[in-house]
């Protein structure tokens, strides 16, 4: 893959030519794409150097990672491989491997963007790509519906998932009974560890994997992912927020009509929301006129609600995971191989709604490195400064010492004029939450 002049293209090297003719000439790709499953192909250029083929492809809006998706999102995009890879079967293809890299998201609808991962299928062969769709699919689900814990910082710190032998270690005994578990945990992990002779045997033996058992492994596999669900039932702080927060009827609307007045004016294309929950704000500015909205919160059940949101209105919304403490660095190979957040995540307009205090309070984020950040995110926006005589901030300070002194709202006004011009504010609470729409001065 490379970019040049804002175009994005893959080479096919004299190797894959093959492949990729097989499916090209199938209408694999034209088909798939017209189902809006697979990116297209915007064109097909002659090759250069060691390269059959230049394929100059669509680009997606944003690029995002599974350790940022959320487990309603991860699920969504287990199923859709599944999905893939038995239409595939059908039309005689297969899919090389099962990295979950290879599914991106437009809104919350996901997209598969490795065109040379399709490949034609070979009668009687096994599903190789099955213990890494386990580790980067199946095995990050299980930890949140049988531990209750989720997958996002071990997924990070491990860009491969959650290893088989990780896995088979902590799963619940009782749970190792499941056929399921058994077969896509327990056996994926004697067969790593070399304590059975199964996986030679197959190899040394010649025998074969019929393609209506290959399809039915991967039916099974769908409907076992389809049925799990978040194992942490008690509720988060966050995730009832929309319905719980301090806001009155009156105060609620006023930050409606601040969000759908700043989108009406700024005409932001795309729009980042920090802390955005369930999303009532993201819907707020898509039905003002943004194209796109991608949400980031640090509340897990929160993402799956603001998914649900996402999914049920139709909205072009993509809740992700972010700690915002500690975002998600350039990492593996070189520092280049997934890029971090700061590279990743810009937009034309930024709301930041009852986010600052939690970085500002919770974290002691300087406020002026706080808002310089925040401004650096979108060139126009509004950030929600919530001060000290706001019940909110009162109970993040009744168990520890106030060392806060400039935490006030003339010094955040201050701040923020040093890197923006302040276009507008307004008090929208009767605590003294403060919205302040910005415009970036370079």
């Amino acid at each position: 893959m490379f970019e040049r002049d804002g175009g994005v293209f893959r080479a096919v090297t004299a190797h894959g030519a093959s492949n990729y003719e097989a499916a090209r000439d199938a209408g694999i790709f034209s088909e798939l794409s017209a189902r809006g499953w697979l990116t297209p192909i915007c064109d097909e250029l002659a090759g250069a150097d060691c390269a059959a083929y230049i394929l100059k492809v669509d680009r997606i809006p944003w690029i995002t990672y599974p350790y940022e998706w959320s487990f309603e999102l991860l699920r969504s995009a287990a199923l859709f491989h599944l999905d893939l890879h038995l239409e595939l079967l059908e039309r005689g293809f297969t899919l090389s491997d099962a990295t979950a890299y290879n599914v991106q998201f437009i809104g919350s609808k996901p997209v598969f963007i490795d065109h040379l991962s399709i490949r034609p299928y070979r009668d009687g062969e096994f599903w190789n790509g099955h213990r890494q769709f386990c580790e980067q699919f199946l095995n990050p689900l299980l930890l949140r519906a049988y531990l209750g814990r989720p997958h996002n910082a071990w997924y990070r710190g491990s860009m491969e998932g959650v290893a088989v032998a990780d896995m088979a270690a902590i799963i619940p005994t009782r749970r190792k009974f499941s056929w399921n578990v058994f077969t896509n945990v327990v056996l994926q992990n004697r067969f790593q560890a070399g304590t059975s002779g199964d996986a030679v045997k197959i190899s040394v033996t010649g025998k074969s994997l019929p393609k209506h058992a290959f399809a039915a492994m991967l039916r099974q596999l769908r409907s076992w992912i389809n049925s799990l669900s978040p194992g942490d039932k008690a509720k988060t702080v966050w995730a009832d927020y929309s319905l719980t927060n301090t806001y009155s009827d009156s105060e609620r609307d006023a930050k409606h009509r601040f969000v759908a007045e700043y989108v009406t004016e700024a005409k932001p294309r795309t729009v980042v929301d920090l802390g955005c929950n369930t999303g009532e704000y993201s819907e707020r500015a898509l039905a003002a006129g943004a194209e796109a909205v991608i949400g980031f919160d640090y509340d897990v059940q929160a993402l799956d609600r603001a998914y649900g949101r996402a999914i049920n209105k139709g909205l072009a919304l993509l809740p992700l995971f972010l700690d915002a403490r500690n975002p998600s660095p350039n990492q593996g190979w070189l520092g280049t191989e997934r890029t971090g957040f700061g590279e990743r995540v810009k937009a034309d307009g930024l709301l930041a709604l009852a986010f600052e205090h939690h970085l500002a309070i919770a974290h002691n984020v300087p406020l002026d490195q706080l808002v310089s950040w925040l401004v650096s995110l979108a060139p126009t926006g509004i950030i929600e400064f919530v001060p000290k005589t706001d019940t909110t901030v009162q109970k993040m300070l009744a168990l520890r010492d106030d060392i806060f002194f400039n935490y006030e709202t003339s010094e955040f006004e201050r701040q923020l004029a040093t890197v923006a011009e302040i276009v507008r504010s307004q008090v929208v609470s009767q605590s003294g939450r403060i919205l302040f729409q910005y415009r970036r001065r370079f």
